[in-house]
């Protein structure tokens, strides 16, 4: 059952059209990482799911439920939606218990404590319903954060850049907490970020932005392994772009000889394009009459870094072979494996 649905979504801010017909499906339980640089309209997204910001066409539905629409428009306190924002927003006047509870309307006293004990456990906070949030780290602000929002059942959560004032050495383990938080509790979230990295971590699908539009949406690995373009290619990790040729269904000519394709090109025979291998994805062997010759070495722990030169084209090169130095001449292949090309 899909918990969210936009439909061929547009909208204007003082006079510029910001999203661009957007299209986007979760799923009940997904969790969905709006990507990409400042200014793309991701926020801008958030804030039309949220009801902060109208919509000029489309539509935005959450269980079949239309929200904003032709004619359409519920208010945000009516759309069942649960917000965090980057800063906490906590109140700075009120206890962790008065905190999570401030939406929870209605309920016994003693359903208002049980559902403060099942948050407060899910959350990992037993014992500091009595503090207040500066008594707390960042950490546990963000966590008091989440029950609150999760305390009133929402069916759909929204964060907004939810790690960044998270220190950096706990960020990892942070984003791992309330991801298995969120699927515990099975809600739907979306959440924005500029950050490959958190979306990698934190998500089950990626829509990554250029320009007010998608331009790619699905498992970090579809986008990283087979990007629809270059903005995609490149805004996800690092890679090498040779002219190609096609010369059977499965398989292209380039400056470093034959490669062989797993799956079938996309592309007709003698179309001429960009081949895009990643640094992992290029094996370096040492060969006295190869055509390559190494720049530069870099250790990375579990791998080297090399750049190679061959024919006055450079690329960037990943291995697990640490012995090669500098100078030293080296061949360049591919495991045969679904090629991309542009």
């Amino acid at each position: 059952m899909s918990t969210l649905t936009i439909s061929d979504v547009h909208s204007d801010y003082q006079g510029q059209q910001v999203l661009k017909g957007l299209d986007l499906t979760l799923k009940k339980g997904e969790i969905a990482a709006l990507l990409g640089p400042s200014g793309c309209g991701k926020t801008t997204l958030l804030r039309a799911i949220a009801g902060l910001q109208t919509i000029s066409q489309g539509e935005i539905c959450i269980n079949k439920r239309v929200l904003s629409g032709p004619n359409v428009f519920v208010p945000s306190e009516q759309r069942g939606v649960g917000m965090i924002f980057q800063d906490y927003a906590l109140f700075p006047h009120l206890n962790v218990a008065d905190n999570i509870l401030f939406g929870v309307k209605g309920g016994t006293k003693d359903q208002r404590k049980r559902r403060l004990n099942e948050m407060l456990s899910l959350v990992k906070l037993d014992g500091l319903s009595q503090r207040f949030p500066h008594e707390l780290s960042g950490g546990q602000q963000q966590r008091v954060s989440i029950a609150r929002a999760l305390a009133y059942e929402p069916e759909l959560l929204l964060l907004d850049e939810p790690f960044s004032n998270i220190d950096a050495k706990v960020r990892g383990e942070m984003m791992l907490e309330i991801r298995a938080i969120l699927k515990e509790s099975n809600v739907s979230a979306v959440f924005v970020t500029h950050s490959k990295d958190e979306a990698f971590v934190f998500a089950d699908k990626l829509a990554l932005f250029n320009g007010g539009r998608i331009a790619q949406y699905g498992t970090a690995e579809e986008l990283y392994s087979s990007p629809d373009d270059r903005y995609v290619a490149e805004f996800l990790g690092a890679g090498n772009y040779l002219q190609a040729t096609v010369s059977s269904p499965t398989s292209v000519e380039t400056a470093l000889g034959t490669f062989k394709s797993s799956a079938e090109l996309k592309h007709e025979l003698n179309y001429k394009g960009e081949l895009m291998l990643r640094p992992q994805q290029l094996e370096i062997v040492a060969d006295e009459a190869g055509t390559g010759v190494i720049l530069e070495r870099r250790f990375l722990g579990n791998t080297c870094h090399y750049k190679v030169n061959v024919a006055e084209q450079s690329y960037e090169v990943n291995s697990q072979l640490s012995q090669l130095v500098p100078g030293q001449r080296v061949s360049l292949t591919t495991p045969v494996h679904s090629l991309v090309m542009f």
